[in-house]
């Protein structure tokens, strides 16, 4: 493969095992890994996110891992950016990118050359504050007015992509809805990926094995990120397994009610990852039992290794964030 050839992409939902079968793969590809997910960019945020061990990081090149402390903002056309870089240094190496993750949005911008709206902190805060005030069902009401295809995307209590549709709009003077017709396009040869797909018992059962598992080292992480000033962003919404564990340090929920919170997260996770992976038609998807991606490496890379075509690099495309 060249420098204008297809990215190599191994995807799936959470608990599937990418990370494990990633190392394998990536040796016999002579490949580093490019780590494609929202939280794995934290630094000291190891437990709950699974992010790869030390040793996995010793045995392949890791990428995209440990950008930004907890509470500094991070938005993926910054993560896009430094794919971007990474990508081009590993193949000016002779080497070749592996993305593995299962967040879609981090995927396609990277494959994809997604083009995201900018942002205007000044009018976000504007538009946060006028939801304290008059709540988030009024401001998706807003929304609706003038926009209601983009409304109808999300129901009201979801305030901040409420937020982030009115403040798109606000900046660019379009409708948050027309980016959203990028999703639509997938353009081929840009990328060979494999997908791993696990019964939903099966997954549900590997769910609720590692977070038991991780249960009393996320406890541990989670006091060590308290103390070091980072308990705002720990509770919000998007640090699944965190902010259960934050609860129970601070006493208002008990280590089973915290594990059973986080199980019943991350598996709605898991459904959302599956939803936005399976609109994408160039994933070759493989099944995989109780062992998880592990299991099926050989045919995984089997699939990965072939020879591919050479192509234009993807042309940027605009796309709702």
């Amino acid at each position: 493969m060249n420098d204008r050839g297809p990215l190599l992409a191994l995807v799936g939902p959470t608990a599937s095992g990418k990370t494990e079968a990633s190392i394998g793969i990536a040796k016999l590809l002579d490949a580093e890994i490019l780590c494609v997910d929202s939280m794995l960019v934290y630094r000291g945020m190891d437990v709950g996110t699974a992010k790869p061990s030390p040793e996995q990081r010793a045995a392949i090149p890791h990428h995209l891992l440990d950008l930004v402390d907890p509470s500094e903002p991070f938005s993926v056309a910054q993560f896009q950016s430094l794919a971007r870089n990474v990508v081009r240094e590993v193949r000016a190496r002779g080497g070749h990118p592996l993305l593995v993750g299962g967040g879609g949005l981090y995927y396609r911008a990277v494959v994809d050359g997604l083009r995201f709206p900018g942002t205007e902190p000044a009018v976000r805060r504007l538009l946060a504050s006028e939801a304290l005030a008059i709540g988030g069902e009024a401001l998706h009401d807003r929304l609706a007015s003038f926009d209601p295809v983009a409304a109808g995307k999300f129901p009201p209590a979801n305030v901040r992509r409420t937020v982030r549709a009115l403040e798109v709009s606000a900046i660019t003077g379009r409708s948050f809805s027309t980016y959203a017709e990028a999703w639509e396009r997938y353009p081929s040869g840009v990328v060979r990926a494999a997908g791993i797909e696990l019964p939903r018992p099966v997954l549900h059962r590997r769910i609720e094995q590692r977070v038991m598992g991780i249960m009393p080292g996320l406890l541990e992480e989670c006091r060590r990120l308290l103390d070091d000033g980072f308990g705002r962003f720990l509770t919000s919404t998007q640090a699944i397994g965190y902010a259960e564990v934050v609860a129970c340090a601070e006493g208002r929920l008990g280590e089973d009610e915290a594990a059973a919170s986080t199980i019943r997260r991350t598996k709605a996770l898991a459904r959302r990852q599956l939803s936005w992976l399976r609109r994408d038609p160039r994933i070759e998807w493989f099944a995989a039992g109780e062992d998880g991606a592990p299991g099926i490496q050989d045919e995984l890379m089997r699939y990965l290794r072939k020879d591919t075509s050479t192509v234009e690099p993807p042309t940027s495309i605009a796309v709702e964030v």
